[in-house]
């Protein structure tokens, strides 16, 4: 594979962005409250204007748009088989550091476990 650091330098890319979204996503959904609490007490109108009044999604929004074009370029330089697996495993275990460290979520041991065995079998198939 001669563009091995494209791919691995996009794919990192897509990690790094694609965590970022997620982190800010689900920190402007913590941020605008139960959206069904919203809904019954405020109605549709007033939850979609809250939910997209959060600048941090938005924020977020950006984030993933810039992963879904480092994918692109991923896939340009290599396999989906790769570069598919590979992502998502990663972003699944910064998703999980980002989520115990900054958001303050439970991530018990089962998860964690989780990550080091989808990460174990995408180095299986990156040799």
């Amino acid at each position: 594979m001669t563009h091995w650091p494209y791919t691995w330098g996009s794919i990192l890319a897509v990690v790094a962005a694609s965590t970022a979204g997620d982190g800010l996503t689900s920190l402007a959904m913590k941020q605008s409250g139960d959206v069904g609490k919203l809904y019954r007490s405020n109605g549709l109108g007033r939850t979609i204007k809250v939910v997209l009044g959060n600048t941090t999604l938005w924020i977020g929004v950006g984030f993933m748009a810039v992963a879904f074009f480092a994918l692109l370029f991923a896939l340009s330089w290599a396999d989906v088989s790769l570069v598919a697996p590979a992502s998502a495993s990663l972003t699944f275990i910064a998703n999980a550091i980002v989520g115990k460290l900054f958001l303050r979520e439970q991530v018990d041991r089962r998860r964690w476990l989780a990550a080091i065995l989808v990460a174990a079998g995408v180095a299986l198939v990156a040799r």
